[in-house]
């Protein structure tokens, strides 16, 4: 994948999860090439909402974790968004010196429509608003490792590390860590449900300073077990999300440092999925309501709960 200028720094966030195709990527360069400050914001938000919905996802399963024994999966998933329309353009602003200075409400994002928006100024002047990817979804692929029992707790560990293949870029690192309690084994056998509680924390980073980002998820699940393998799991949890990104704009010639801050943004997830728990192999597939909803499937090997 070959960046230039801009882009080496400016699709960090495309590139952040490989999830880019090298031809897309080339693409957003000239798209990117024409904005700066929060107009790039704006531009980049629904891929950062995207990435935050996506990481908060697929945590946790059954909520039966045994107070003492061996509980250990190797889980694969799939965590992915659908984008609205209302995701697809933003407002944006004319910019370098564009006279009359200019807000462009339905200016595409980078999940939007290809087609470029434009406005006219003095003298016969056009600026243009690019166009976006035409997206309709978003999917991340993350391993995941799941270890227990003690006392009725697990931990689970996410961990990806890839060279992005360009040096200024540099590598890509996810890593994450949680723990979950087991709160039904304070009632006694005859309780009807598994309850738990916990937390997950997870961190992102892209080469030394283009892209970092925290995630944390702090809530409760329950699950009940039917027929024996048929486990349907619900969970509340209270969400976080958190993203920096730097680049150096170098169009015209001329060298320009850009840092967009993604504030702390927080939702409540209501999630609700199923867990089909065969022997040595786990099948899953859940649904997070929530500012930015989502869905998750995938599979999980190992034994225990």
């Amino acid at each position: 994948m070959v960046f230039s200028g801009m882009v080496r720094k400016g699709i960090a966030l495309l590139v952040l999860l490989a999830c880019i195709a090298p031809p897309l990527a080339a693409q957003v360069e000239d798209q990117l090439s024409a904005y700066t400050g929060k107009n790039a914001e704006g531009f980049l938000q629904p891929f950062a909402d995207a990435v935050g919905a996506n990481l908060n996802s697929g945590i946790f399963r059954s909520a039966a974790i045994p107070k003492v024994g061996w509980n250990v999966r190797l889980e694969l998933q799939v965590m992915g968004v659908i984008f609205p329309d209302d995701v697809k353009t933003f407002n944006a602003i004319t910019e370098r010196g564009f006279t009359p200075e200019q807000h462009y409400s339905l200016a595409p994002t980078i999940v939007g429509s290809t087609k470029a928006a434009y406005v006219y100024g003095d003298g016969g002047t056009v600026f243009a608003f690019p166009g976006g990817l035409d997206l309709h979804s978003f999917a991340l692929v993350v391993p995941q490792l799941r270890v227990g029992a003690f006392y009725g707790t697990e931990a689970i560990v996410r961990f990806f590390t890839a060279k992005v293949g360009d040096t200024d870029i540099g590598d890509m690192n996810l890593f994450g860590f949680g723990l979950r309690h087991s709160i039904s084994q304070y009632f006694g056998p005859a309780f009807p449900v598994d309850l738990a509680a916990g937390f997950f924390w997870q961190k992102f980073t892209l080469g030394d300073d283009l892209a970092s980002s925290n995630a944390l998820s702090i809530g409760v699940q329950g699950s009940k077990r039917l027929a024996s393998v048929f486990v349907p799991y619900a969970g509340l949890s209270y969400d976080s999300f958190s993203m920096d990104v730097s680049y150096t704009n170098t169009s015209y010639g001329l060298e320009a440092p850009i840092d967009i801050n993604y504030d702390t943004s927080s939702t409540m997830r209501l999630t609700i999925g199923f867990l089909l728990n065969l022997p040595g192999l786990n099948v899953f597939g859940e649904y997070g309501i929530a500012n930015q909803s989502s869905f998750s499937f995938g599979v999980g090997l190992g034994f225990g709960v």
